[in-house]
């Protein structure tokens, strides 16, 4: 089986500084039913999942934009099981890449999902609903990542959506764990944890407060020490996309 795109991506940033993507979701547990109800699968042309994201509206779906790389053709709403999926909650969807977006070691890692109809909202789906303005984030404050990548090192895909509480890292100890951090982004998890993401699930949404303020970009690349990250975990700050976001969301387009 051919290895996904992402995973070819990882070993190009090994050598760039910026070391893997994706999210493992190390030390977590099986995410209650009612909660996460805006988690969505992201999923390639032969419906394997390949990235996490999240429904803000009846139209659209956030994730990362390194995603892009696994070729997303559609979307599953409405089962933190994936295995019990029904494809009445399937949407292909259009990438709506944000126009600065290069490279993950760029930053700018966000991309827009356009659903192919509007999502019917039940008890199972309903949209988590974003910031309207700046939200101050305290260092230490504890947020929740959720997702269906690993649970340990080399381990594989789970079925089951599982979710970890991890602390906010200081921004000024972030940039001087990693050697080249991009702007616009929040850190949180692994350094000095046991809890984060490690690969498998990049794009999922790092939620403070019932609100989402990341996604999930990328961490270091360490297959064989996942479960703890020597460095902190790093997210896309949703915030200062908030613009961008608004205006692909009003013209329903991109």
């Amino acid at each position: 089986m051919e290895a996904p795109r992402s995973v070819l991506l990882c070993l190009l940033l090994a050598c760039l500084g910026l070391h893997a993507l994706g999210s493992e979701i190390i030390k977590g547990q099986k995410a209650p039913e009612k909660d996460f109800l805006y988690m969505a699968s992201v999923q390639d042309k032969s419906r394997h999942h390949v990235c996490g994201g999240f429904l803000i509206d009846k139209n659209f779906v956030v994730t990362a934009a390194h995603c892009a790389n696994d070729e997303p053709t559609s979307v599953v709403l409405g089962s933190h099981n994936l295995r019990t999926a029904k494809d009445v909650n399937r949407y292909d969807v259009k990438l709506c890449k944000h126009p600065s977006y290069v490279g993950i070691e760029e930053g700018d890692d966000i991309m827009l999902l356009k659903l192919s109809r509007k999502v019917r909202l039940d008890k199972s789906v309903k949209p988590i609903q974003l910031l309207n303005g700046n939200m101050k984030i305290k260092d230490k404050s504890n947020c929740r990542v959720a997702g269906w990548g690993w649970t340990r090192s080399q381990g594989k895909m789970v079925n089951e959506l599982n979710v970890v509480d991890v602390p906010v890292v200081n921004l000024e100890v972030c940039k001087k764990q990693w050697a080249k951090l991009p702007a616009n982004v929040i850190c949180a998890g692994g350094y000095g944890t046991d809890k984060g993401f490690c690969r498998g699930d990049s794009g999922g949404p790092l939620v403070c407060n019932g609100k989402p303020v990341g996604v999930v970009s990328f961490n270091m690349r360490n297959e064989r020490n996942c479960d703890y990250p020597n460095v902190p975990n790093v997210y896309t700050d949703i915030i200062k996309y908030l613009p961008w976001i608004k205006q692909v969301l009003k013209k329903r387009s991109c």
